[in-house]
């Protein structure tokens, strides 16, 4: 299997991964920007520019405030707000002490925000200022909790702005009794004098909970050089280089967007403009006014930005490498050559296939060599084998069966789950609870989740295949499909779809479901339909279908 994962590794690509300035923790990278590039702009964040000697300095005083109340190596301390500086702030003045940063969705509420303090013992957290009442609303019952820094949005904003700003960036600023706030410590603590020394293969440095798709949320357990590798790896994969300006708009909470978003600028010293969530027209303007081009997105932002009023009288034309992530939508080759239109010439792919236990980006996409539908390659020091279910024995290329991988990347395994992590961790090698195949030329294809697969008269039906072959329908935004119970067939197909506004009431379930049945087999094609006006998902886009489940 070595030699086919190989087989269509780029040319230009050197075959042995070299980090930029070796194997150090990624808040070193920092640093090292702050004395080689001082006054270059690191981030943009809606007009203010702050340059890499700017945030290395910030960071370094924030630092020292949390060592001052006495955090250090191993403890563990959560970010909970939205996209902003004070994330990369806290995510590196974290790590600068060897502890473990905690990314906590803001979309999380008091009863989830509960068990994941007390599910990794968390110490302190980083909150923004509109999310704190969440904090305090249970803080009598987090017997970790030390103490809380609040930070409002507004202390980074610049005086004039130069993109459109989200309504919760407005709120006013005000301090909040029995939390330290982030700007005065800024401004009114001496840098860290010395960072913690770092055992970066070993020492953990990012806890990530997973969505927990059965069962509650798992911690999965990421080192310094889990980070390092996976950040370097797609930079040289996707050739990232000086004078590269990006785009920051997913969630830095989630694995994909914290590489994109928080690591990928610093380890390569990049511009990047940093956006709080995806917003059309601000995206637009982004590119416009400050030429990015490299742009990791979510196909559904593509699909925004595509059907967008005046769209066509826009100029995107800076464009040049767009990796994009099939959540709600699939990167297909319809999408590719529209996006392609638009933009003059910018190649869309599908970035990469991973996971929170691997760091994500297990693969890439080869540019010269685009395989619509596939998951790319292996990427650097990575190795796939697809495991028959019933045997347990390695498949050849072209057979199904669960996807398991071995690299750099792979986690040290579950917090305080031991029986968990022997399951999934088995010698190296990350077993994925994923279905899918390798073909002869070495590209992976993601089927489905096994716990999600489809038993429809005996038969075995992914959800993202009916989904794929729906979406063929003129009518159709989005798509999720599910099983639902069926006295005859065991399980038969439920698809929940988002309609095109043009079509809304202009369409009938009945007349989906006969569309359907003239597009696949009789064991496959919905037998149900639900129209909804969107689709449950996590903030990074990621379809949620145990909810849809819960509905059906």
């Amino acid at each position: 299997m070595k030699d086919v994962l190989i087989k269509n590794w780029p040319k230009e690509l050197p075959k042995t991964l070299n980090y930029r300035l070796g194997e150090k923790p990624l808040h070193e990278y920092l640093m090292q920007n702050a004395v080689d590039f001082p006054n270059q702009p690191g981030y943009l964040y809606y007009g203010n520019t702050i340059t890499w000697k700017q945030l290395s300095d910030y960071t370094q005083k924030f630092a020292s405030f949390l060592q001052s109340k006495g955090i250090g190596k191993g403890d563990r301390i959560a970010l909970y707000m939205q996209n902003c500086p004070q994330y990369l702030i806290g995510h590196y003045a974290i790590q600068m002490l060897g502890a473990i940063v905690v990314p906590l969705n803001p979309m999380y509420k008091p009863s989830e925000l509960i068990y994941f303090i007390s599910e990794a013992e968390i110490k302190a957290i980083i909150s923004s200022q509109e999310l704190y009442q969440h904090i305090e609303s249970i803080k009598s019952e987090t017997l970790s909790l030390e103490f809380i820094v609040t930070t409002n949005y507004i202390d980074l904003l610049p005086e004039q702005l130069t993109l459109p700003l989200p309504e919760e960036l407005t709120i006013e600023k005000r301090i909040i009794n029995n939390t330290y706030d982030m700007k005065n410590i800024i401004q009114s603590t001496d840098p860290l004098s010395k960072t913690e020394e770092i055992d970066i293969w070993n020492d953990v440095g990012l806890l990530v909970f997973t969505s927990g798709t059965t069962g509650r949320p798992k911690a999965a357990m990421l080192t310094y050089g889990n980070a390092l590798f996976k950040t370097a790896a797609t930079v040289h994969s996707y050739r990232l280089g000086e004078g590269d300006r990006t785009l920051a708009n997913a969630p830095l909470c989630h694995i994909a967007g914290m590489v994109m978003g928080v690591n990928i600028p610093v380890y390569q010293a990049l511009f990047c403009v940093l956006f709080t969530r995806f917003d059309t027209e601000a995206t637009i303007q982004a590119i416009e006014k400050y030429k990015i081009n490299k742009f990791y997105s979510v196909a559904t932002m593509n699909a925004a930005i595509l059907n967008y009023p005046g769209i066509e009288n826009r100029d995107l034309s800076s464009l040049e490498l767009n990796f994009a992530t099939s959540f709600g939508m699939k990167v297909d080759e319809k999408l590719a050559n529209a996006w392609k239109k638009l933009t003059k010439g910018c190649v869309v792919l599908e970035a990469s296939y991973g996971l929170s236990e691997t760091h994500t980006c297990d693969t890439f996409m080869p540019i010269e060599k685009i395989k619509f539908g596939s998951c790319g390659i292996a990427t650097y020091d990575t190795e796939f084998r697809i495991i028959d279910f019933a045997t347990g024995e390695d498949l050849p290329p072209g057979k199904q069966g669960e996807i398991a991988v071995k690299n750099p990347g792979v986690f040290k395994g579950y917090l305080n789950r031991p029986e968990e992590t022997v399951e999934t961790l088995r010698d190296g090698w990350v077993y994925t609870g994923d279905i899918g195949c390798i073909d002869e030329d070495g590209y992976l294809y993601f089927l489905g989740r096994v716990k999600e697969m489809i038993k429809s008269s005996g038969f075995s039906v992914f959800p993202e295949n009916v989904e794929a072959l729906m979406s063929d329908h003129e009518a159709i935004s989005q798509v999720a499909c599910i099983g639902v119970p069926d006295p005859k067939r065991g399980e038969s197909v439920k698809a929940f779809i988002v309609l095109k506004p043009s079509y809304k009431g202009k369409i009938s379930e009945n007349e989906m479901i006969e569309w359907a049945k003239e597009k696949m087999a009789a064991y496959k094609y919905p037998r149900a339909i639900e129209f909804i006006d969107s689709l449950p998902a996590t903030s990074s886009g990621k379809v949620l279908r145990r909810l849809l489940k819960k509905e059906g």
